[in-house]
């Protein structure tokens, strides 16, 4: 008997093994960097840059494979002349296809827009969803120079202002505040700000009750293009209607466009890929990753999810609070040594210091 039990004991710890190391051939074991680690290989690479065409053109190629980030820029209700023209240029330059926005080739009345952040709910375009699609493109392509800023503690005291608002098109994340306060760190200039419906929620009350603080916060940012993932969870989908609303009704300068929920999930597929292993993308890798497909040559700012700066002193989580995301659902790290290695390879470039020496480093050519 005794014997049996041993021999049972040996056959269920060698499947076991077995399972364990398929496991790890599936999902191998990685470790992601200490802070300091991370600090020290950015002191490391220091502020010189160098473009990589190669690169840039590699990735601008595997990202229309994928997710083709131009074509579904905007929910649009149809393909005008002039529209015609704007994809014949970007097909030239970028391929810019399927996936980024939804027009009436690839979403039209009656389709099922499955949301990318739920298995089994979709919301079937209908008359009024149709009514909220932009008439065109809203973009003149190619875009050259492009800033992608997020809301890293790292802006502050970062003088990154002037240099943000240098570029052609500028993007930004999650409606951040733009008050005079932070204007030389981050800039005022806006042609894109995402809108996550769970700040509408959070920040306006779903606009259930009144609408006018919602109208008035969003002036900061100017005659901008409002992007919202308004088919990413069912939750999300009324606050982001009602929003379109409220700026409709207000006569506002910004334009809301619907984000393409194929794109979303694509996109998410794509860096999952190549080792991004949380719930779901931050906003701010969706921007990169639609500014890389966009652009001609982009720059990231406020990229940092880490605790300490390169002086080693803390740094909070935003540059204008130190409110902690929820953990567990983004892969902040991850993602930033992603973007880190397209900046050593000269694929884009990131802002991680100070930048009060841009005039400098122009002057020399970098």
């Amino acid at each position: 008997m005794m014997s049996l039990r041993c021999h049972r004991s040996k056959s269920v710890w060698a499947t076991l093994a077995v399972l364990a190391l398929c496991w790890l051939y599936i999902f191998p074991v990685y470790r992601i960097p200490s802070d300091k680690e991370i600090v020290d290989e950015v002191l490391r690479q220091g502020q010189t840059w160098t473009r990589n065409q190669t690169g840039i053109d590699l990735y601008r190629k595997l990202l229309t494979e994928c997710c083709d980030p131009k074509r579904m820029f905007a929910l649009t209700k149809e393909n005008s002349p002039i529209g015609k023209a704007l994809w014949k240029l970007l097909t030239e330059c970028c391929d810019p296809k399927r996936m980024f926005a939804l027009t009436k080739e690839n979403s039209p009345i009656g389709k099922a827009l499955w949301y990318d952040g739920e298995l089994y709910h979709y919301h079937k375009v209908n008359n009024e969803t149709y009514s909220f699609f932009i008439q065109d493109t809203p973009l003149q392509f190619p875009l050259k120079k492009c800033s992608v800023v997020g809301n890293g503690g790292v802006l502050k005291h970062s003088e990154c202002g002037r240099e943000i608002d240098q570029a052609d098109f500028v993007m930004r994340c999650n409606l951040p505040p733009l008050s005079k306060e932070y204007n030389a760190d981050v800039g005022t200039r806006t042609h894109l700000v995402t809108a996550n419906p769970s700040i509408i929620e959070k920040s306006f009350q779903s606009l259930l009750w009144s609408r006018k603080s919602f109208v008035e916060s969003m002036r900061a940012y100017g005659s901008s293009y409002i992007y919202m993932p308004a088919f990413s969870m069912k939750p999300g989908t009324e606050p982001s209607l009602r929003a379109y609303h409220a700026l409709a009704d207000a006569a506002s300068d910004q334009t809301i466009v619907f984000a393409n929920p194929d794109f979303l999930k694509n996109v998410g597929r794509f860096w999952k890929h190549r080792g991004v292993h949380g719930k779901r993308l931050s906003t701010g890798l969706f921007l990169v990753s639609l500014a890389l497909g966009l652009c001609e040559e982009v720059t990231a700012y406020g990229f940092w999810p880490f605790s300490i700066g390169l002086d080693e002193q803390p740094v909070s989580h935003h540059y204008y609070d130190n409110i902690l995301p929820s953990s567990g659902f983004h892969a902040m790290p991850e993602e930033f040594l992603q973007l880190w290695q397209l900046h050593k390879s000269g694929t884009l470039r990131m802002r991680v210091g100070h930048c009060a020496n841009a005039g400098e480093e122009q002057k020399r050519g970098k």
